[in-house]
Order: structure tokens, then C-alpha cells, then sequence
């Protein structure tokens, strides 16, 4: 099952590049099917809370970088098409 989510969003994030939006989101997704790998791996392991904080913080930071970068492309641009942003360039 998380072989199947991992690959469904790298699929996504592959073959989906018009809007910015599903980019992040598809890496959002393949950062939960790891946490959910990685989390059931170290389910008998003390360690596992602390690394797992670790790992979520990671991705959450990961998350608002990207909602930063989406934020400023919005800005500049007015929509947040990934063709439209190589006219920026």
C-alpha cells in the first residue's frame, strides 16, 4: 500500500506540470507515504517519537517553502502556471 502511494504521487509530480499547486501537493503526498513507511518500520523502536517529530517537522518546513515560493510566483505573475513562469526567466 505504500509502495502504491509513493508511486501514485511521483507520478503525479512527473507528469503533472501546469499548475505549481499540484507540484507541492504531490510532494506533500510522497513525504506522508515515507513517514507512513518509516513509521511503521520503527513502531517497536523508542526512538521512533523523536524521529518521527523530526521527520514531520522537516516536512512541514519543506511545505511552507513551498507555499512561500507558490505565494511570491501568485505575486509576481498572477496565476501560477508553470509555463507562464519561464517568461519571468
Amino acid at each position: 500500500m505504500v509502495i502504491i502511494m509513493y508511486l501514485s504521487g511521483v507520478f503525479v509530480f512527473l507528469f503533472s506540470f501546469n499548475h505549481f499547486l499540484f507540484i507541492l501537493l504531490s510532494l506533500e503526498f510522497i513525504m506522508l507515504s515515507i513517514f507512513l513507511s518509516l513509521y511503521s518500520l520503527f513502531t517497536f523502536n523508542l526512538m521512533n517519537i523523536f524521529f518521527s517529530m523530526i521527520y514531520l517537522t522537516m516536512a512541514v518546513c519543506e511545505g511552507v517553502l513551498g507555499l512561500s515560493v507558490m505565494v511570491s510566483i501568485v505575486r509576481s505573475s498572477g496565476n501560477d502556471n508553470l509555463l507562464s513562469l519561464t517568461s519571468l526567466w
